[in-house]
Parts: C-alpha cells; sequence; structure tokens
C-alpha cells in the first residue's frame, strides 16, 4: 500500500472556498442551500462537496487583559473520566462499511487543497473522489491512498488519505453531508479565526470543551498535541480508543480543517505488548501536508493560511543543532514573508514558559535553543499544551540567559512573542491546579480550568484573543486582549504604512 507521503506535495492549485458531505444509509434530500460544487468519495459510502462564500465577523466590545493575575475561580469539574464506548458521540454510522472518523487538514503550503481523511471499517473499498462543478455532473476525479495497521491484537479499519486540489469531494450508493469553508487567498489583511485546543480526550469535560468551540465561529484549529489519550488503555483498547475519538470529533473535523501537532500521548511506546514504534497510530491516522513545506517528517511542517505563517514543531523529536528538525526550521523561517503573511505562530506540545508545578521547566531545551529565532524573527504568539490549565505571558525572552552573570530571568521584550498555555482541553488525567507561589512577573494570567481558545485576526496589524472557560455548561470568555502585530507594529514599518495608507493611518 501506499503511503499518504506519497501524494502530499501539490503542484498547481487554484480554488477558494467549500463546503463537504459524506454519505449515510439514504439518499441525500437536497436542500435548499445547496449551491455550486458537489462531489463523491467513491467507497461503501459516499462523500460530497460544496462550494460557500466565508462570511466575516466584527470587532466587538473587548476588556484588554492586563498582568499578573492568577485566578481564584474554582467550581466542581465533571469526573475526569472518559465516556462509556457506547454513548452516543461515539455512535458507528449506519450502513455497511460506512465511512466513519472523517477529517479534514491543509493539503498544501498556502491553502488551496485539503487532505480529507476517514475510515472504512470492513473492507477498503475505494479511495478514488469524483467532483465536478455541479451535482451528478463529476468530470474530474482525484485518487487517494489507504493504509491500515496493527497494534497488538487490534487492526485498524482501512484508512483513506485524498489530496483534493480543487476543495471539492464525493459518490457512492448513499450520503453523509458535510460540508467546509476554505480560506482567503494569502493576503496580509486577510481576516481569519482560528480556534486553539489541546490535551483534548474523550471525557464529559472534552465534550463540553468541543461544543463550546464549536459555537465560536472559528474557522480552524490548530491543536497543539495530545489528541485521544488512548494510550491511557492497554492492548487493543488502545486502537479501539482512537475510533471512538475519530468519531467523537467528526462533528467538527469534517467540517473544518484541524492543524495537527503531536504530544506525548501520541508516542505510544509500550514494550510490553510488543509496540516500540514511536507515533504508530497518529502518524497512520492524521496526515499532515509536510511536504510542501520541504519537512522530512509529518512531526514538524509549515503552512500558510489567510494573512498567517504556522509553524509546527515537535517537542518529542530530535531539535538542538544540526538535527533535521533544527535545519528545516532554520530554512522555514526564512522563507517568512511578513509582507504577505505577517502574523507568524508556532505550535508546539511543551511549553517554553509555564508557572505550574506540573511538568516544570520541561520546555527548557527547546527553548534555549529556539527562543532567540523566535525573538529574531518577530514571532507573535507560540502555542502549547501538556499541562492541563491555561496561562499567557507578556512579550518576553530570557536569550540572554546566564547564570554567572546574573542574567537568569525572563525580561519584557517588544520583539519576543507572547506564550500560551492551552492544555485544558478536558482529558481525563484532570487539571494541573497547582501554580508556582508568587507569581512570576513574566506571567499575564493564569488559571486551572478547561476550557479553548479564539485567534481572530483583524488585518495586519491587530488581532484579537480569547480564552473561553467552560463554566457551567456556558462558555465564559476570561482573558482576553488586543495583540498588536510584531512585525507591522515597529515604528520603522509604521512610517512605511503610513506612505502606502496614509487615510488609514492618519499620515
Amino acid at each position: 500500500m501506499r503511503s499518504a507521503s506519497n501524494y502530499l506535495d501539490p503542484a498547481s492549485l487554484s480554488s477558494t472556498v467549500n463546503h463537504l458531505c459524506i454519505s449515510g444509509p439514504h439518499p441525500p434530500s437536497p436542500g435548499n442551500d445547496l449551491k455550486g460544487f458537489c462531489t463523491r468519495f467513491v467507497t461503501m459510502r459516499s462523500l460530497f462537496l460544496r462550494v460557500s462564500f466565508l462570511a466575516f465577523i466584527s470587532l466587538g466590545s473587548v476588556s484588554i487583559g492586563y498582568g499578573g493575575v492568577t485566578s481564584k475561580f474554582v467550581r466542581s469539574e465533571w469526573p475526569s473520566i472518559d465516556i462509556p464506548v457506547n454513548h452516543e458521540v461515539f455512535a458507528i454510522p449506519k450502513g455497511h462499511n460506512a465511512p466513519q472518523q472523517v477529517h479534514i487538514t491543509q493539503g498544501d503550503y498556502d491553502g488551496k487543497a485539503v487532505i480529507i481523511s476517514w475510515v472504512t471499517p470492513d473492507e477498503p473499498g475505494s479511495s478514488k473522489v469524483k467532483y465536478g462543478a455541479s451535482e451528478k455532473n463529476y468530470d474530474r476525479s482525484a485518487e487517494g491512498t489507504i493504509n491500515n495497521y496493527t497494534f497488538h491484537e487490534y487492526k485498524s479499519g482501512y484508512i483513506h488519505h485524498c489530496l483534493v486540489n480543487d476543495l471539492e469531494i464525493g459518490s457512492g450508493d448513499s450520503v453523509r453531508e458535510f460540508w467546509f469553508q476554505t480560506p482567503p487567498r494569502i493576503d496580509p489583511d486577510a481576516p481569519y479565526k482560528f480556534g486553539i485546543i489541546g490535551d483534548l480526550g474523550q471525557t464529559y469535560n472534552s465534550l463540553s470543551t468541543l461544543e463550546h468551540y464549536m459555537h465560536s465561529g472559528a474557522q480552524a484549529v490548530l491543536f497543539v498535541g495530545d489528541l485521544s489519550y488512548a494510550d491511557r488503555y492497554q492492548y487493543n483498547d488502545v486502537g479501539l480508543r482512537w475510533d471512538t475519538w475519530g468519531r467523537f470529533l467528526e462533528q467538527s473535523t469534517a467540517y473544518q480543517p484541524w492543524i495537527w501537532s503531536a504530544g506525548n500521548h501520541e508516542i505510544e511506546y509500550m514494550p510490553y505488548m510488543g509496540e516500540v514504534t514511536p507515533f504508530k497510530s497518529y502518524i497512520h491516522r492524521y496526515a499532515t501536508p509536510y511536504v510542501a513545506s520541504k519537512s522530512n517528517s509529518p512531526m514538524w511542517y509549515a503552512i500558510r493560511r489567510a494573512s498567517a505563517h504556522i509553524i509546527v514543531l515537535s517537542s518529542y523529536s530530535p531539535f538542538v543543532k544540526y538535527t533535521l528538525q533544527w535545519q528545516w526550521l532554520r530554512e522555514e523561517l526564512k522563507k517568512v514573508d511578513r509582507e504577505k503573511t505577517p502574523w507568524l505562530i508556532v505550535l508546539m506540545h511543551v511549553p517554553m514558559y509555564s508557572s505550574n508545578e506540573v511538568h516544570f521547566m520541561e520546555g527548557e531545551s527547546m527553548r534555549s535553543v529556539y527562543e532567540k529565532w523566535f525573538v529574531r524573527k518577530k514571532v507573535d504568539l507560540v502555542f502549547a499544551g501538556h499541562v492541563h490549565a491555561y496561562e499567557r505571558s507578556y512579550h518576553i525572552s530570557n536569550i540572554n540567559y546566564n547564570v554567572s552573570s546574573g542574567d537568569r530571568y525572563p525580561i519584557p521584550e517588544k520583539s519576543a512573542p507572547i506564550y500560551v498555555t492551552v492544555g485544558d482541553g478536558g482529558n481525563q488525567e484532570g487539571l494541573a491546579g497547582k501554580f508556582r507561589d508568587p507569581q512570576p512577573d513574566y506571567s499575564a494570567f493564569r488559571e486551572a480550568s478547561y476550557g479553548h481558545s479564539t485567534l481572530e485576526i483583524k488585518n495586519r496589524t491587530h488581532a484579537l484573543y480569547h480564552w473561553n472557560r467552560n463554566n457551567d455548561g456556558k462558555k465564559e470568555a476570561t482573558d482576553s486582549f488586543i495583540i498588536l502585530n510584531r512585525y507591522w507594529a515597529s515604528n520603522l514599518t509604521r512610517r512605511k504604512m503610513r506612505k502606502c495608507y496614509p487615510s488609514n493611518l492618519g499620515g
């Protein structure tokens, strides 16, 4: 069988905005809103896709976050136990060999393609996608790949990954409908809203986080690692819990792209079961467009989406000087063009800055290697997970760390990123409730509660950030602030902007 990496390097791509749909046990009833492109998966069941236009959210009122806050909020969480496998959120789609665990991610460097992934449980079927400009007129097609794997005595279903350049999908004998929207073209002033989620798992708290996120209006998820927590199980239950997690997330992942990064719970090193290949389940199930950014590993890669350049790093792959990840990041940072994608965002699993007692200083090695690059390139935001709590820093750096000279504490730095830990998705390990006291000067806000974040980019200079707490079934905006772009906020660049946009800047 071919691997996904054989086709994840698209050449010339051109498409804009789309909707995706998947088949179930009965033919579809066309709705009044079904317009534009429609396509189908040629498997035992089918997928459809149609085009729509992207809507943007206007800037509302916001409270600017000031720092040094340790939240005293306490509420009784739901038990940190996984939802039973017979719960409706894990329901298997009706029909023989119906596709399930559908998820999409960006398929190229610039957002002009998607990778559609799904599982057929009983037999491979076809991985061919037919599509066209109108329903029942499928004059084009794309060929995907199929793989499967074993984990102990568990044998996965047939995992399909299909790269679709025109952002349209579909075919089969019955239909389940899904849809998704493609991003705007790469543009410095393209508005876009990202969700940020980490350490999710599949508990009732996880479900609360997911449901709250789905009402946020965000258009894509930046996921900072630790997906299913299937490694908390043993033997065949490991694979089964990957399957339940895929079906659990389908209510979101089939409708919008999730940009993946891996955490420690994806390693799954279990020699007592004969499983010693790191990231085996993750790599088979969750394709990434790493070839498009000239990465040699699916564990680290980069994409550009709307006005953002997003870099995904691996905390659990070699990263020190001269390693493959180090060499790749050095070259990728040279390709960042802030005139085209002004927002530079980095994803990783282990936070470089955290004042929580849990996993304290675990990110120090990676910080010592990469922080100077982040400051030099004026990275705007670094998102991480791992610590099961929420924390946000100021713009700070510690690149002059030297114990002998006394320079060993982070200091304010205008060119440095804000570091945000969002490892509060809801997994069964529970919250990390003990922060170090007193609160460090670099820490702006911290709280041990479940939730998710959103980053709403308005233009090249401003973005609106929210952390939303899951409070008694309600989404609560708790930490929010307006962030000024590090590159365009400099005085020299603003003088350049005044020449180009005098009416907008009062020049």
